[in-house]
């Protein structure tokens, strides 16, 4: 795909997602409009024939006889000359020259959106490939096809493949970029702990811009991580690391987000918390799991502000909070019964209880409980003895 050695987005990733905010339906209509010219004059420059028809099934846009025919010769007449350069390469040449050829071929079903040939091709490509740092390139453009079609099964399979070749060897490189690609599946899967360990672990090493920019990195690192760390970590990994610093002010309401959690400022935590959601809700990669992270976030922040406390009343919580005690009432009700928080209402007093589990406590019970079994099964093994 495009970019990939670059500083830049790869153009078939910025292409679907413009495709997936013309099937959102808070995105204006006047911004589809020119959404939907975007995506039709990316398709037509690329001859994306294959690609087109499934945009064309999904009514993303219209049906053109005349650019679906011309963009179908188009991609008839390069095929056939790829086909005579691999003939030419496997008569004339040596294997590195016919490899390229079927490297060539391949890269073409990229572009023209063509996934099932664009794969059969890959396995071809894979048997003329000899070098470990080669075919780590080739699952590289898997994993893009697959974030392109958001084909998860590919993309752990594809993964799963380039852990196997880092055995073999590799350069650190390319294992710093493939814990960006892990990463990003594991965010896209809800698996927000491993994604945040394997951004924060290659902030300093990213050079995976044909995924997202720099600061989309920073995006996905900060929204995992803090609802994936405790206050500790969060403080020497995130909040004063200087590879965030120096990019988190770029990105709307981030950096008061982040600092106004930490700084326990809730009113002005959830102003920014409202002007992100716009930002989630419309990513490709996070829209799906939107509600989940509301929750998760929320639970974080509550968990915070009651850890200080051993009662208070829900009326100074609500004052913290910036919202009204009714509000903060319904929000609380719904954690607890979920058994995200451990406090208690006492709705006559008008006060919140905490009952955090004491760690000890429970750590003396089950040793309690194991040593009751390991009794249990001595004694039961002392009769089988005496038999």
């Amino acid at each position: 795909m495009d970019a990939q050695e670059g500083t830049q987005q790869s153009q078939q990733l910025i292409l679907a997602h413009k495709v997936f905010l013309l099937k959102h339906r808070d995105v204006p209509d006047i911004e589809k409009v020119r959404l939907k010219d975007e995506v039709l004059n990316t398709v037509k420059s690329n001859y994306m024939t294959p690609y087109y028809e499934n945009l064309v099934a999904d009514k993303v846009l219209d049906l053109d006889h005349s650019v679906l025919d011309s963009m179908r010769a188009k991609n008839e007449e390069e095929i056939k000359k790829i086909d005579e350069k691999i003939a030419d390469a496997e008569e004339n040449l040596g294997e590195s020259e016919v490899r390229e050829a079927h490297l060539a071929k391949f890269l073409y079903f990229i572009q023209i959106g063509e996934k099932e040939k664009a794969l059969e091709q890959l396995k071809v490509t894979e048997n003329k490939t000899v070098a470990v740092g080669q075919k780590m390139d080739l699952v590289f453009y898997s994993l893009q096809i697959g974030f392109f079609y958001m084909d998860f099964d590919l993309i752990s399979k594809s993964i799963d493949t380039a852990k196997n070749l880092f055995e073999k060897g590799g350069d650190w490189e390319r294992k710093n970029r493939l814990k960006v690609y892990e990463g990003l599946y594991c965010m896209s899967t809800r698996n927000f702990k491993k994604a945040a360990n394997l951004f924060l672990d290659s902030i300093s090493t990213f050079t995976t811009y044909e995924l997202f920019p720099y600061d989309t990195f920073i995006f996905y690192t900060v929204l995992t991580s803090i609802i994936s760390l405790d206050r500790v970590s969060l403080k020497q990994k995130v909040v004063d690391a200087p590879e965030i610093l120096t990019v988190i002010g770029k990105i709307p309401h981030l950096s008061e987000f982040l600092s106004s959690l930490y700084n326990c400022q809730y009113k002005s935590f959830f102003l920014a918390f409202a002007g992100l959601t716009e930002q989630i809700k419309m990513d490709r990669c996070l829209h799906l799991h939107f509600r989940f992270y509301m929750r998760e976030i929320r639970t974080v922040v509550y968990s915070q502000f009651l850890e200080s406390y051993k009662s208070v009343t829900i009326e100074a919580m609500a004052k913290a909070f910036g919202v009204t005690v009714e509000f903060i009432d319904q929000e609380l009700s719904r954690f607890i019964a979920a058994g995200k928080l451990h406090c208690k209402i006492d709705k006559v007093a008008g006060v919140l209880e905490t009952n955090r589990p004491d760690a000890k406590n429970a750590l003396y019970q089950a040793t309690i409980k194991q040593g009751d079994f390991l009794l249990n099964r001595i004694q039961k093994l002392s009769r089988v003895i005496d038999l």
